[in-house]
């Protein structure tokens, strides 16, 4: 049974190692590099394959978005730490092949790493993981909210015990990421030194994440009853929606929960919005006209883009010009020719030649189709 994203955090934090994870610039050649036996194989300095074409590029032109996981193996007589890679295997290839054939371009100059001291035990490694997908992960808003809280907490704990705050087992005990954050906050009192900013805490994670973004998401977990909540995830009702119906709660408590009593009954999620809208503009109406007002409007949207579907004018269809096409032929018989007598291809260049030959054929394929 896989474990809530919340309960898989709480244990995060409470592991001393996992919680002296940190953010770095790992070289990706020489020592420090980080090596890999991820699947019985390490990735080769000069061997791309076409699989990695697209990555490559990608990081070439706006670099490594999600940081890999490093293990920190310090072997104990003196020498440089080992960095062992724990996940990211793809990114890591990818960026030693351009260190070694595009040593000019400055996004393969480092690879962007969540560095944790190990050697941490297969349970930790596996929590570790969990948490640092959390970004990319599709989690709905109330778990990713609880998850972030609960990573702060963590990095709030470890600032308490360093500034030399007790912290009381009951603390650690409180189920409620709010109220287990609160609870530390108590302790922390005036002490900046030991504060927990969004932007330290989103930083040691290497989430793409603003915070301004995490202060949403947390302020629309915070606000809201775990059990609307909750309801909420289920249903998929977006962050922008749920921030409204917090704005909504905090002067006319009793309506917005009206409202969403009434949505949620009739099982019209989607007239949220506009309902909230409605409410939010005229304080008269009640729950069942602010339904009755969201399903005007969404009518009135939907004949709006009806109309506008009728009255479009049929869509010409656009001839590649026939030069193009020559031109396009001519280069690739040239390339062919050259292939053909011994010349050779770069592995970048071969496998982003072999992947746009590929998206061409389907392209090519689905039009003779239709």
């Amino acid at each position: 049974m896989t474990e809530a994203p919340t309960e898989v955090v709480a244990q995060f934090g409470l592991s001393p190692r996992l919680r002296q994870r940190r953010f770095a610039l790992l070289p990706l050649r020489g020592e420090g590099t980080p090596f890999t036996e991820l699947q019985g194989r390490l990735p080769g300095d000069a061997t791309t394959p076409a699989d990695l074409a697209d990555l490559i590029s990608s990081i070439a032109s706006v670099g490594v978005l999600q940081p890999v996981l490093v293990e920190e193996i310090d072997p104990g007589d003196g020498t440089h730490p080992a960095m062992k890679l724990a996940a990211g295997e793809r990114r890591l290839r990818a960026c030693r092949w351009g260190a070694v054939n595009r040593p000019d371009n400055l996004h393969f100059a480092a690879l962007p790493a969540v560095v944790c001291p190990g050697p941490l035990s297969d349970e930790e490694r596996r929590i570790w993981q969990l948490v640092e997908n959390l970004a990319r992960e599709s989690l709905r808003p109330g778990e990713l909210a609880a998850a972030l809280v609960l990573d702060r907490c963590a990095v709030l704990l470890g600032k308490l015990l360093a500034g030399g705050h007790a912290v009381p087992a009951e603390v650690y005990a409180i189920d409620d990421p709010i109220a287990r954050f609160t609870a530390m906050e108590r302790i922390r009192g005036n002490d900046k030194r030991s504060a927990a900013p969004w932007a330290e805490v989103l930083t040691r994670l290497g989430l793409q994440l603003s915070p301004r973004k995490a202060r949403e998401l947390v302020r629309a977990f915070a606000e809201m009853p775990r059990e609307v909540a909750e309801e909420m995830d289920e249903a998929k009702v977006s962050l922008h929606t749920r921030i409204r119906f917090v704005e909504l709660r905090r002067g006319r408590e009793q309506a917005a929960a009206d409202i969403w009593a009434a949505v949620k009954n009739t099982g019209r999620t989607r007239l949220l919005p506009s309902a909230l809208a409605a409410a939010t503009t005229n304080e008269e109406l009640s729950a069942e006209q602010a339904l009755i007002e969201a399903e005007r409007v969404q009518e009135q949207a939907d004949a709006a883009r009806a109309d506008k579907l009728r009255t479009k004018p049929d869509a010409q269809v656009v001839r590649v010009d026939a030069r193009l096409v020559e031109r396009a032929l001519a280069a690739l018989r040239q390339l062919l020719l050259l292939l053909v007598q011994g010349a050779e291809l770069g592995e970048h260049d071969r496998g982003s030649l072999a992947l746009l030959l590929d998206q061409l054929g389907d392209v090519l394929h689905k039009g003779a189709a239709a």
